[in-house]
């Protein structure tokens, strides 16, 4: 049955046909005047395939800021715009997408430069935004090396964008950055204050946003709603030396929690640590339009417009993709946080609680390795004077944390019950003091693995949860439920995606020389072993932790598939790139070597472990405060030998060259402590802040300084 055809597809077909067609110059033709003001979000263009790339702006017209708004779009190869390639007219900035518009371009030169721009008519003058230069990938038999800038976590907020003004300072001759996550942080400048009002991040509508407390008497709000997201990214692409990076190199990104909540897990927030049910689909899929909106990204789209409504949403969301760059160079970007279980911990898990009892210990041929009376536990239900006091001090804690007396004690009963482990039972009820309902004797008593033996202390909270978690503990109940669900306690990538990144890795199906793993999250284990620190005080503090657990750490036994398989079928050519810890690591985890890029802007890991660390009671100066925060890098070195470069306290970006025989990684880094430092008009003084590190990565998996 015919059809008429959507102004939708007409356009495709016309960006589809026009980009084949040679222009010739247009002499007659109204020049084109500086029409900046009608693009504020610059020009930006992303997923550069040998053939095509994604073309992106937003246009709004001043004067009738909630109109939509035409849009011409002119392609050429030169920054003249006299060899034109594509010139099409009636594209529409919608003010339903908040009038950002994206548009694929087809039946390009592989390896081509080529210089675009959007113009709008008004009155009778043609207005036209910066002009974006791009570059499509190599051919797929070309032999030429690819380079990226490998970037992520670039807070606004009272923070400036040294590092992007560096890697415009360098003019760097790149294929592509690679941004991989944490774009935009979903939260106002309420909890960050900024001596610049330039640097500050509002909501144009605070009343759909979504209030957080932080404790302490301060909150903020993140963004909840459409409207709140896309004031973010309307806000972080305000910069110009963002904006100016984008002008110059097509992106490609991923998201990772920012974009959507810190933290997350599919559409889980994170914020109240179990207090509250904080599952979001409505916010999960507010903060992927606004994304898609933004980010010129290539779903498979066919060429011309691409419509953000059209791109399946949480439940359904699919932005892991790969990319082909020559001879050399295969690109397997994935999504970390779309599909991911929760995480192994919950973090409102009561830390009395057995998780592996001693029938499960004895199934496993564990029962020797926990056999002290720090593993002792019993029935509390057998015992119900204690489980009485147990209760009340459940009820009290909860209730500090900000339960209501009646939620409190219902999740007392719910949970002060059945076997529970006495090395948080009995201090709790020594501290309490109760007649008739003392410590519990371990003696003859059974033996099993409790959230408090991980490092779970309070009933709430990140800690022993997310972060510092217990690693020798952690890793038994890590494997046992990986073992005993199959694997989906651990399936990061969700079944989909693994099978395609599996599939592809398999020989004969990528003939590139070099298979690089996007990872969103940092595949580096980052470990601080106080085992044999004397000086470490407690005596109970005196084991190895995992600092986050939110990243790869947290599921290490699917880590380890993985990287067995990366390892396996690529003949010693696989590379892991990575980002999201704000620090910068190159390390070889399981003969696999892994760079992770430090944040553009957002805070360095050192001074996050510090904060954490004195709110646990180590204050500086303390033995602990010395050895994770002060001597951190050493630290994480002594943790992992596989850590061949890291630093810590320091933000910027890492330069890949692939070629044929080995991967060149530059790390180019600034001192956190800059980050509230101007230096746009002082680019001297900037160059003399950087410093550079140099790696190579050989095939096998070695990592060695160039």
């Amino acid at each position: 049955m015919s059809q008429s055809l959507h102004r939708r597809t007409v356009l495709k077909c016309l960006v589809a046909a026009a980009a084949s067609t040679a222009f010739g110059c247009h002499d007659d033709e109204p020049p084109v005047e500086d029409g900046r003001a009608y693009f504020p979000q610059s020009v930006a263009s992303g997923d550069p395939r040998a053939l095509s790339v994604v073309l992106w702006t937003r246009a709004v017209d001043p004067e009738r800021p909630d109109a939509d708004i035409a849009v011409t779009l002119v392609v050429a190869r030169d920054e003249a715009f006299e060899h034109r390639v594509l010139e099409e007219t009636g594209l529409l900035a919608s003010a339903a997408h908040d009038h950002t518009l994206q548009v694929k371009v087809t039946r390009l030169e592989p390896r081509t430069r080529y210089y675009y721009r959007f113009i709008v008519e008004k009155d009778g003058q043609r207005l036209g935004s910066p002009v974006g230069r791009t570059r499509t990938a190599p051919a797929y038999d070309a032999k030429t090396p690819v380079r990226f800038a490998l970037a992520n976590c670039q807070d606004f907020r009272g923070r400036y964008y040294n590092s992007w003004h560096r890697l415009l300072q360098l003019d760097e001759d790149l294929d592509f950055v690679l941004f991989i996550g944490d774009y935009i942080y979903e939260s106002d400048s309420s909890a960050v204050p900024s001596p610049d009002p330039a640097r500050v991040v509002r909501f144009s509508d605070p009343g759909s946003a979504l209030p957080r407390d932080l404790g302490g008497g301060q909150g903020e709000l993140v963004a909840q709603s459409l409207s709140n997201y896309r004031d973010l990214y309307r806000t972080y692409r305000s910069d110009p030396f963002l904006q100016r990076v984008h002008e110059r190199y097509p992106f490609i990104v991923v998201w990772d929690d920012h974009e959507f909540s810190d933290d997350c897990w599919g559409a889980h927030a994170t914020y109240t640590n179990g207090r509250t049910e904080e599952f979001q689909p409505e916010r999960r899929r507010n903060s992927e339009l606004a994304f898609f909106e933004y980010m010129p990204l290539d779903t498979d789209a066919g060429a011309g417009v691409i419509d953000p409504e059209e791109l399946p949403r949480y439940p359904d969301t699919r932005i892991w993709r790969d990319f082909v760059f020559g001879k050399h160079l295969r690109l397997f970007v994935t999504d970390y946080r779309t599909y991911r279980p929760d995480h192994l911990i919950p973090e409102d898990a009561y830390p009395a609680t057995v998780a592996m009892d001693a029938a499960v210990l004895a199934s496993l041929g564990l029962t020797g390795a926990f056999a002290a009376d720090a593993f002792a536990y019993v029935n509390i239900d057998e015992f119900p004077a204690q489980r009485a006091v147990l209760r009340g001090a459940y009820v009290q804690l909860a209730v500090g944390a900000g339960l209501t007396a009646e939620a409190a004690s219902t999740r007392a009963e719910a949970l002060v019950k059945g076997n529970l482990a006495l090395a948080y039972a009995n201090p709790v009820l020594q501290a309490a003091a109760q007649p008739g309902a003392g410590p519990i004797d371990p003696t003859g008593k059974p033996r099993g693995l409790a959230f408090v033996h991980m490092g779970k202390q309070e009933l709430f909270s990140s800690i022993g949860a997310r972060y510092v978690v217990i690693k020798d503990t952690f890793d038994v109940y890590a494997a046992w439920r990986y073992s005993t669900s199959d694997g989906a306690a651990q399936l990061a990538f969700g079944k989909d995606q693994e099978a395609w990144l599996l599939g592809q890795l398999r020989e004969g199906v990528s003939p590139q020389t070099w298979k690089v793993m996007v990872s969103s999250v940092s595949m580096t284990s980052m470990l601080w072993d106080l085992r044999a620190k004397p000086d470490v005080e407690p005596p109970t503090v005196r084991n190895r932790y995992y600092f986050d657990v939110d990243q790869w750490d947290g599921f290490p036994d699917k880590r380890s598939s993985l990287l067995s398989a990366l390892g396996g079928l690529t003949n010693g050519h696989a590379l892991v790139v990575a980002g999201d810890i704000h620090a910068a690591f190159a390390s070889v985890e399981q003969g696999v070597p892994c760079l992770t890029a430090p944040a553009i802007s957002s805070t360095a890991v050192q001074e996050e472990a510090g904060e954490a660390v004195e709110a646990a009671g180590f204050p500086p100066g303390s033995a602990v405060y010395r050895y994770v925060v002060t001597e951190q890098a050493d630290t994480f070195r002594e943790g992992n030998p596989g850590i061949a470069f890291v630093d810590t306290n320091a933000h910027g970006f890492t330069v890949v060259e692939v070629g044929p025989e080995e991967v060149k990684a530059a790390y180019h880094l600034i001192p956190s402590s800059e980050v509230d430092v101007d230096y746009g008009s002082r680019p001297g003084d900037l160059a003399a802040s950087f410093s550079r590190s140099d790696f190579r990565v050989r095939p096998g998996g070695t990592i060695d300084e160039a």
